[in-house]
C-alpha cells in the first residue's frame, strides 16, 4: 500500500508516537483505596509500579508524595468520607481524584483514590422524643407506625441500623419491616388505663459496624381513657349528719362523694334522690345534683328531734346508679342563743381585721361568750384546719395567728367560730357559728422571675433599624404595684440595643455588622415596683450570623513578579494574597486568571501564580493579566480583580548567529595597494537574547599561518576587519581568519565560529573556495585567544561524494531525533537544539579534528 505524495516517513513516526504516548497517559486503570479518618503520614499506595521517577503531586491537601519513591501518604487533613461526598454519603464508592507529574518527561496523569468508610458515625435521630397516644381498649397485637427512623451516614454494615425497645416491661414490642424503613410499637398485653396512662420508654438504634454504634431517643406512650368504669360512693361519703332544729334557709346539711376513675368527660356524675323519699324530706331538703350538697329548702322552726332518711343516687354515662343511704337528724331548737363577743386588738376595717403578711404569730382579737348562764361547759372552736388558734384564759378566748401568713398563698380568710355547748335536759350538743374575716395585707416581699435565665437569638448582620429580636418575661407574685414589672438593660450595653420597659421586647436600633463584632452578651434587668424596688437579672445571647456583604479584598492592585525564561511549568510565579471578612461559604475565596490566553494558572490551595508552559524572553518578555477572585456568598457570589504583570527574566538560552558573512567558504579579493587601516570586511552577527547575554564580542583565533605575521585585524566590538598595515609581496595569497563570535552570558558564553577568507591578488575578480577550510586547534574557543595552524583545503572530488554521504546520514539521525523529543516533551515546547547548526556554524565537540560539510 503506498503512502500519498505529499506525507513523509518521519512525519507518520512523529505522529505514531504521539498516539502511543497518550494512550499510555489517559488509558491506563490505576487506582488506591484508603479507610478515612487515618493518622498523618499513613501510608496510602505508590505510583513507582506504575511510572518512572520523579514523582510530583500537584493535589496536596490530603495526600502527600515522596518525590523519590513515589509513595504517598495521608496528611494532617484527615480524609473524612461524609464530607468529602456528602451527596454519595450511601453510594458505594467515594472517589477522590489527584492529579501528579511524573517521569523525566513530565507527563500529567490523573488518578483515583477511594476513600473507604469506617464505622464513626453512630446513629441520630431527629427528634428528642416521641409521643403516641394509645386507647385503653386497643386489641392485643395492634400495630403503630413509628414515623421518626433513625439515620446513619454511614454506608454498608456500617450504616445498616437494628431497633430495639427498652423499659416496655412486656407491654410492648417492636416489629421491624423493610430492612428498618418500617418500625412498628405492636401492644403485647392488655392496657388499663385506671391502673397505668402513661409509660416511658427507650428506643435504641445500633448499627452494624464491627463495633457497633448505638443512639436511642425516648419513646412515651399515652394511654387514652375509654368509658369502662362506674360511679361508685367514696367510703368517706357521710351516711348520717346533725343540724340544729334553727337553721336557716339554705344551710348546707351534708356533702355525698361519689368517684369515677375514668377521666374527663367519661368521669361525669349526677346525683339524684330516689323517688322512695319521704314527701317531708323533699319539702325541707334539696340535693344539687353536681355537688351532691344536700341544703336546707327553707328555716326550720323544730322543737322536737326529727329524723330524714334520704336514699341518693349517683348516676354516670350508660352505667346503673349507684346508691347510699343518708340518715339527716334534727335537733330541737334552743330556748336561748349564745353570743359571740369580739374585742378587736389588730388593726381593723369595718368589723374585718387586716394584717400584713409575713408578720410572726401575733393576737388579733378577744372573743367572750355571752348569753343563757343555764348552759355550762361552752366552749369555742375553730372550724377546720387554719393558721388561726383560740387560747382561753380567764374565761375569754385571744384568736391569734399559728404562723406567718403569705398573701401570694391566699389573701383572705373566713374564720369560722362555732360554739359547743352543753344542754343539761338533753345532753345535745348545739353549735353555733360566728365567721370573723380577715384581710391579708401584700408586701414587698418577691422579686420578679424570668420565666427563662437565658435567652439566645440569632439575627443576620445588616438588619433593619428597630427590629425586635425576641421579648423576655418576668412575673411577680406580689399585687398592685409590688407586682408591677419594668425592664432595664445594663448601664454599660451598647446603644445600638434598646428594650421596651412595658413589653420587655428587645430591639437593634442600627444595623449589625459581624465583621465588627459576631456576638453580644447582653444583661436584662426585671424591677418591681414596690418599696424598696425588688430585682432579678437574665443573660441575653445574640449571635450575629454572617451575610455575603463584603467582596475579597486584595492587598495591593498590581502585583509585579520576575521568572526566568528557563522555568519548567508549573513552577511558582509568586504568591497572592486574598482576605475576605465573610465567615463560612461567604468568606472562602477561589481565585482564577482573567486572561485565557496566558500561559498561567492559579493554584488554589496555595495561593499562588504558577506557569503551564514553557516560557521565552525572546518570544514574550512579559505578560499582562489580571486575577480574578469569586467568594461562594449567597445569594450572589462578590468579586474583585487585581492586575498582575509578569517580567520574563532573560537567560542566555541563545547563541550568537552569524549575518555576514553568509558561508565558511565565501572569499573576498583585495588589491595589495589597499592603503592601511582600510576596513576591507565586516562581521555581522545578532543574539536574540537581552542585556549582557546579547552582547557580541569578536576575536580572531587563527589569523593565519604560523610563518607569518597576519596584516588583518578584527575590532571585538565592531567586527571591522581592517588591514592593520601596508600589504607586501609576503601577503600576497589566500588568508583564512578564524572568527570566533561569543556573548556576554553568565555563567558560561555561547559562542559560535565563522571562517573570514581574504586573497591578496593583483586582480580583483570574483573567488570563490570549493570547502570551507577545517580547525585543527584546541577545542576551548571560549577562553582560548592562541593561534593555531590551518589544515590545508583539499578539493578532491570523492572526498566531496563521501562529505554528501555523511550529511545524509546526520539529517536521518537529526530527524529522528527530534520526533523522539516530541514523544516525550509533547505538552511543552522544545528549545531549539544546540547541536543543530546553521551553514555558516562549525560544531565544536570533544575530539581531535572537526571537519565542515559546507
Amino acid at each position: 500500500m503506498g503512502l500519498p505524495y505529499n506525507m513523509n516517513w518521519a512525519g507518520l513516526l512523529q505522529n505514531l508516537l504521539l498516539i502511543i504516548h497518550i494512550s499510555h497517559v489517559t488509558c491506563g486503570s490505576i487506582k488506591f483505596s484508603v479507610l478515612e479518618e487515618l493518622k498523618p503520614d499513613t501510608l496510602v499506595g505508590s505510583l513507582s509500579k506504575h511510572f518512572q521517577p520523579p514523582y510530583q503531586l500537584l493535589t496536596k491537601e490530603y495526600l502527600w508524595m515522596d518525590e523519590n519513591t513515589g509513595n504517598f501518604y495521608t496528611t494532617e487533613h484527615k480524609l473524612d468520607r461524609e464530607h468529602l461526598c456528602p451527596e454519595e454519603t450511601k453510594a458505594e464508592a467515594c472517589i477522590v481524584l489527584h492529579n501528579a507529574i511524573v517521569g523525566l518527561s513530565g507527563d500529567l496523569i490523573q488518578f483515583p483514590v477511594i476513600i473507604k468508610d469506617i464505622n464513626d458515625n453512630a446513629p441520630h435521630f431527629q427528634n428528642s422524643e416521641i409521643h403516641l397516644k394509645v386507647s385503653e381498649d386497643v386489641a392485643v397485637g395492634t400495630s403503630f407506625y413509628l414515623d421518626d427512623q433513625a439515620q446513619d451516614t454511614d454506608i454498608g454494615p456500617n450504616g445498616q441500623l437494628s431497633y430495639h425497645l427498652q423499659g416496655s416491661d412486656g407491654v410492648f414490642f417492636l416489629k421491624v419491616e423493610e430492612d428498618g424503613l418500617l418500625i412498628m410499637l405492636v401492644v403485647q398485653t392488655a392496657l388499663d388505663r385506671e391502673t397505668q396512662d402513661l409509660y416511658q420508654m427507650q428506643l435504641v438504634a445500633t448499627d452494624c459496624g464491627a463495633h457497633p454504634l448505638s443512639a436511642s431517643v425516648a419513646l412515651t406512650v399515652t394511654v387514652t381513657d375509654v368509658n369502662d368504669n362506674c360511679p361508685s360512693f367514696h367510703a368517706d361519703s357521710p351516711r348520717s349528719a346533725t343540724i340544729p332544729g334553727d337553721s336557716p334557709k339554705n344551710t348546707v346539711v351534708t356533702q355525698v362523694i361519689a368517684t369515677d376513675p375514668d377521666t374527663t368527660p367519661n368521669d361525669a356524675i349526677v346525683y339524684s334522690l330516689s323517688p322512695q323519699v319521704s314527701e317531708r324530706a323533699k319539702k325541707l331538703l334539696s340535693l344539687d345534683s353536681h355537688s351532691g350538697h344536700i341544703q336546707l329548702k327553707q328555716d326550720l322552726q323544730n322543737y322536737n328531734s326529727e329524723k330524714l332518711v334520704l336514699r341518693v343516687l349517683a348516676s354516670g354515662p350508660r352505667c346503673t346508679p349507684a346508691d347510699t343511704w343518708v340518715t339527716i337528724s334534727v335537733l330541737p331548737k334552743a330556748t336561748q342563743e349564745l353570743t359571740i363577743k369580739i374585742g378587736f386588738i389588730a388593726e381593723h376595717h369595718n368589723q374585718t381585721l387586716v394584717l400584713p403578711e409575713n408578720q410572726p404569730p401575733t393576737v388579733l382579737a378577744v372573743l367572750e361568750l355571752e348569753g343563757d348562764s343555764s348552759f355550762k361547759g361552752s366552749s369555742l372552736a375553730i372550724e377546720g384546719d387554719m393558721p388561726f388558734s383560740l387560747s382561753p384564759q380567764s374565761g375569754k378566748y385571744l384568736l391569734s395567728t399559728s404562723k406567718p401568713l403569705d398573701y401570694e398563698v391566699k389573701s383572705e380568710y373566713h374564720i369560722s367560730v362555732v360554739v359547743q355547748r352543753s344542754s343539761p335536759e338533753s345532753s345535745v350538743i348545739t353549735p353555733s357559728r360566728q365567721v370573723i374575716r380577715v384581710m391579708v395585707e401584700d408586701v414587698n416581699d418577691n422579686a420578679p422571675h424570668f420565666f427563662q435565665c437565658h435567652y439566645k437569638v440569632e439575627v443576620e448582620e445588616n438588619n433593619q433599624p428597630g427590629v425586635i429580636l425576641l421579648q423576655v418575661s418576668a412575673s411577680d407574685a406580689d399585687s398592685g404595684y409590688n407586682g408591677r414589672v419594668t425592664y432595664r438593660l445594663h448601664e454599660y450595653t451598647s446603644a445600638i440595643f434598646s428594650i421596651d420597659s412595658v413589653t420587655g421586647q428587645l430591639s437593634a436600633l442600627a444595623p449589625l455588622d459581624r465583621e465588627q463584632q459576631g456576638a453580644y452578651n447582653l444583661t436584662v434587668f426585671a424591677r418591681d415596683s414596690g418599696s424598696p424596688p425588688l430585682e432579678s437579672q437574665a443573660t441575653v445571647i445574640i449571635r450575629v450570623l454572617d451575610q455575603n456583604d463584603n467582596a475579597p479584598v486584595f492587598p495591593t492592585p498590581h502585583f509585579i513578579f520576575f521568572i526566568p525564561e528557563s522555568a519548567p511549568p508549573l513552577t511558582q510565579v509568586g504568591r497572592i494574597e486574598v482576605k475576605d471578612p465573610d465567615e463560612g461559604q461567604n468568606g472562602r475565596a477561589e481565585l482564577q486568571v482573567g486572561n485565557s490566553s496566558t500561559p498561567f494558572v492559579v493554584d488554589n490551595i496555595q495561593r499562588t501564580l504558577r506557569t503551564t508552559a514553557n516560557l521565552d524572553h525572546e518570544t514574550e518578555d512579559r505578560y499582562e493579566l489580571f486575577v480574578l477572585v469569586r467568594d461562594n456568598g449567597h445569594p450572589v457570589a462578590l468579586t474583585s480583580t487585581a492586575r498582575v504583570t509578569v517580567f520574563v527574566e532573560d537567560v542566555n538560552d541563545n547563541q550568537p548567529k552569524v549575518i555576514l558573512p553568509s558561508s565558511n567558504s565565501s572569499c573576498l579579493a583585495l588589491s595589495p595597494g589597499t592603503l592601511a587601516g582600510t576596513t576591507v570586511t565586516k562581521i555581522y552577527a545578532i543574539d536574540k537574547d537581552s542585556g549582557l547575554n546579547s552582547e557580541i564580542t569578536y576575536s580572531v583565533i587563527a589569523p593565519g599561518p604560523p610563518q607569518q605575521n597576519s596584516p588583518f585585524q578584527v575590532d571585538s566590538r565592531s567586527g571591522n576587519i581592517t588591514l592593520s598595515h601596508q600589504l607586501l609581496q609576503k601577503d600576497m595569497g589566500m588568508h583564512h581568519l578564524f572568527i570566533v563570535v561569543r556573548d556576554n552570558g553568565k555563567p558560561t558564553p555561547l559562542y559560535t565560529t565563522v571562517w573570514v577568507n581574504l586573497l591578496v591578488n593583483e586582480s580583483t575578480a570574483h573567488c570563490s573556495l570549493d570547502r570551507a577550510p577545517t580547525w585543527t586547534g584546541t577545542s576551548d574557543l571560549v577562553q582560548s585567544r592562541s593561534r593555531a595552524p590551518i589544515c590545508e583545503v583539499k578539493t578532491t572530488r570523492s572526498d566531496l561524494y563521501v562529505y554528501v554521504g555523511m550529511i545524509m546520514t546526520v539529517v536521518s539521525i537529526v530527524l529522528f531525533l527530534v520526533t523522539l523529543c516530541l514523544y516525550l516533551k509533547y505538552r511543552s515546547l522544545q528549545k531549539r537544539m544546540r547541536g543543530h547548526k546553521n551553514e555558516n556554524e562549525i560544531p565544536l565537540r570533544l575530539k581531535d579534528k572537526y571537519y565542515s560539510d559546507e
